[in-house]
């Protein structure tokens, strides 16, 4: 019989003691327009997700 998951919960702390770095060799810091692309795009498909969800 399937399982069927209507609703997932996923709960995170964030502190902000201890900074680790854990960005990958190779990869250049993001300067902060790069970043601010980088977060409005991911923001608009956030969105974009939500608006088909609330289609369906």
């Amino acid at each position: 019989m399937p399982l069927e998951i209507r609703e997932l919960v996923i709960k995170t702390t964030v502190s902000g003691e201890g900074s680790t770095n854990t960005q990958q060799p190779g990869q250049s810091d993001n300067s902060g327009a790069n970043q601010e692309q980088e977060i409005a795009m991911i923001v608009e498909k956030v969105l974009q997700i939500l608006k088909e969800k609330t289609e369906r």
